[in-house]
């Protein structure tokens, strides 16, 4: 999908090249890269300039504001694109039994929905082997879309986000279909583009259940004419040939995420393809990803490695290596709390207490990646002016 040359080799040549089809570039040539950076990308928010009409580094909202309300809900999606977020990922794409997308972290709904109160699904609660792990509870594709419709979200994580359990039962389950009308109405609300970054969760399990997820979202994204190299979708997965099949069903910018160094993608595990995530991170894997997607999203120890107390320890050559080969970085997760920070960024030990989340953002967006996902995107946008200021 497009050739290699619309690639280019890092944030502020990309952001250049942003800035001169604004016709700005006379005016920012003189900054430096990262001010460059956000100058063009801030001023980019027309349509048709596709990724790189994006603020650098792009705060991304993490299934929408999961830091403050329960995640893929509208409630949560809709407070990202207030607290400023350039992109909502919206969202985790599951199927439902008759064949419908559902916005949902996980297939398993009994963490965040209210199905374990409702005694009209009792029944529905299973153990089944998902990629390799044993998992009990309700699951998206024993359900119909009418019947999850009757259900309502919760919190995922109380004992980090006690005050998001304010808004249990306040929300109903997104449609895939329901997220691309939302988008086109928030666009029109706000007067500027507001783009989305779904997810396909699990696409070997689904697939071999014959719920295969990649036709069902091109088919709606055609529908909805978002399927084209400049449409504002973005497109990721835990699976290279699930991004490899959306190549060649759709033009949507494609990344591809990567977990842990030492763990397998699951459809490789499937395959027998013995290729570990660190093997997709060297140089020959990377230019292998970049002939078919625009970029990687890897966890965040992929760029700075850690040391056994949880402390930062080293950074590695990914962020360079990426963008050598022309792949954007949008690592994930960045989120506010004690226990998901660095120690050296913890406040005390509360669970729920907030550490020195700008520092960690500083520390990260230093690196040089071109977005990051968070689930508080006002800290994000916060931690990016003064990146971009300092």
């Amino acid at each position: 999908m497009g050739s290699q040359d619309e690639h280019t080799d890092g944030t502020g040549r990309r952001a250049l090249l942003g800035a001169a089809m604004l016709g700005a570039g006379g005016a920012v040539l003189g900054l430096s890269g990262t001010a460059r950076a956000a100058t063009a990308g801030s001023a980019g928010h027309g349509k048709g300039g596709g990724l790189k009409s994006l603020p650098v580094p792009t705060v991304i909202g993490h299934r929408g504001a999961s830091g403050y309300r329960p995640e893929h809900t509208f409630g949560s999606y809709q407070l990202a694109l207030d607290l400023g977020a350039d992109i909502v990922e919206a969202g985790d794409l599951v199927p439902t039994k008759d064949g419908h997308l559902v916005c949902r972290h996980e297939p398993e709904i009994g963490g965040t929905t209210d199905v374990a109160d409702r005694k009209e699904f009792a029944d529905r609660k299973r153990t089944k082997l998902l990629d390799g792990v044993s998992t009990t509870g309700w699951f998206t594709e024993d359900f119909t879309l009418a019947e999850l419709k009757t259900l309502r979200a919760i919190e995922r994580i109380p004992a980090n986000r006690p005050h998001n359990t304010l808004y249990n039962g306040r929300w109903e389950i997104p449609t895939f279909e329901e997220v691309l009308k939302w988008q086109d109405e928030q666009t029109r609300k706000r007067g500027k583009q507001v783009w989305i970054y779904p997810e396909t969760k699990h696409p070997t399990y689904f697939r071999k259940l014959g719920l295969g997820l990649e036709e069902r979202v091109a088919k709606l994204l055609h529908k909805h004419g978002k399927d084209r190299r400049n449409s504002p979708v973005i497109l990721q997965s835990f699976e290279p040939t699930s991004i490899q099949r959306l190549n060649k069903l759709v033009d949507n910018p494609l990344v591809v995420l990567l977990s842990a160094a030492n763990t397998r993608p699951w459809d490789f595990v499937e395959t027998g393809d013995p290729r570990t995530v660190a093997d997709l991170i060297t140089p020959k894997g990377l230019r292998e990803i970049a002939g078919y997607a625009q970029g990687i999203g890897p966890t965040l120890d992929l760029v700075i490695t850690k040391k056994a107390d949880g402390s930062l320890d080293k950074e590695t050559t990914l962020v360079a290596d990426a963008h050598k080969v022309g792949l954007i970085l949008h690592p994930y997760t960045m989120r506010n709390e004690n226990p998901f920070l660095p120690a050296e960024y913890r406040k005390g030990t509360d669970a729920d207490a907030y550490g020195d989340a700008f520092g960690a953002f500083k520390r990260y967006f230093a690196t040089g990646i071109d977005g990051v996902f968070t689930d508080n995107a006002d800290t994000g946008v916060l931690a990016r002016q003064d990146f971009v200021n300092g």
